[in-house]
């Protein structure tokens, strides 16, 4: 998976030196204060984009190997660790997990990323609702680049998708909309934003609702 983009690579196999369970408290804090150095950015605005980065890595990798396998890996909060990356961030590391039908794809994510929504809010107040979109984003982003790699599995990378953004915590977040090249079949849009307009410099994000709001 990690031939389609850095966001799809997930470690595996045995535990390596200095890592943490998915959920403790200090590399959450970590890479909150790091976002918020790096880009001179308010607290609730780092906890944003730092989930983000999170979610992107944790649903990337299960999420293509549905669609391109019709199985995921079965990871739970309790089998994901985070270990440090030689760039000084945290990449996410697994044993050899057993793998479950496509089908799951949905339940599997939902309940993976509940606990670290609730592990960054524990750090910053930042509205859960905007959390749950930076997932639904992170996966819809997963999903274009899947598609522009594997145009052939547009329909089934779109389905899969289309299941995983309306299950819990992911229900609700955003709407399809005709397609925009990149995009095969739809192009998502959420209903939050990330708040990345209000880093210094920054902008807003391709599928923003920023826009579609009235003035």
């Amino acid at each position: 998976m990690a031939r389609i983009g850095p966001f799809f690579a997930l470690g595996t196999g045995p535990a390596v030196p200095a890592e943490w369970p998915l959920v403790h408290p200090e590399p959450v804090r970590d890479r909150i204060d790091h976002v918020g150095t790096a880009l001179g950015c308010a607290e609730r605005v780092a906890a944003s984009l730092a989930f983000q980065g999170f979610a992107a890595r944790l649903v990337s990798a299960p999420y293509a190997a549905a669609v391109l396998h019709g199985a995921a890996p079965e990871l739970h909060p309790g089998a994901v660790f985070w270990h440090r990356s030689e760039d000084g961030g945290w990449e996410p590391r697994v044993g050899e997990p057993p793998l479950v039908e496509a089908a799951a794809l949905p339940k599997l994510l939902d309940e993976l990323l509940a606990p670290l929504v609730t592990a960054v809010r524990a750090q910053v107040p930042v509205a859960e609702r905007l959390l749950w979109g930076n997932a639904a984003s992170a996966l819809a982003a997963a999903k274009r680049l899947l598609v522009v790699q594997h145009p052939a599995a547009a329909g089934r990378a779109a389905a899969t998708a289309e299941a995983v953004l309306g299950h819990g915590g992911f229900a609700g977040t955003g709407e399809l909309l005709p397609p925009r090249d990149p995009d095969l079949v739809w192009t998502f849009r959420r209903r939050s934003c990330c708040l990345y307009y209000r880093v210094p410099g920054g902008g807003l994000c391709d599928d923003c609702v920023l826009p579609a709001r009235p003035a």
